[in-house]
């Protein structure tokens, strides 16, 4: 299957372990010398309006991607490294955020 860019831009990224939507995918990870993707990169979100930050970077290998589907991207990550890396709809309480 060929996707543009933009294609897969549009396509929610679910983890089927966790049921967890990780968000739309922002950009992408690609090999130059053999043209092929590496990995799918979400960005974190800005904390208080971009203030403070952004949240950490959510990276998907694309040796997790299950299934590419017509709305949805299927991910399996591993459970350390999905425990270790921050998504985009993670609560943080209010004092966190101060830190």
């Amino acid at each position: 299957m060929l996707l543009s860019f933009e294609e897969l831009c549009r396509k929610e990224v679910i983890d089927i372990a966790t049921g967890e939507r990780l968000g739309f995918i922002d950009d992408i990870e690609v090999d130059i010398e053999s043209g092929s993707v590496r990995s799918l990169i979400i960005y974190g979100c800005a904390k208080l309006f971009g203030l403070f930050g952004r949240e950490d970077d959510t990276i998907i290998s694309c040796k997790d991607i299950k299934v590419v589907g017509e709305d949805v991207v299927l991910v399996e990550r591993d459970k350390s490294a999905g425990s270790a890396q921050l998504t985009k709809y993670k609560k943080n309480s209010f004092l966190s955020l101060l830190k």
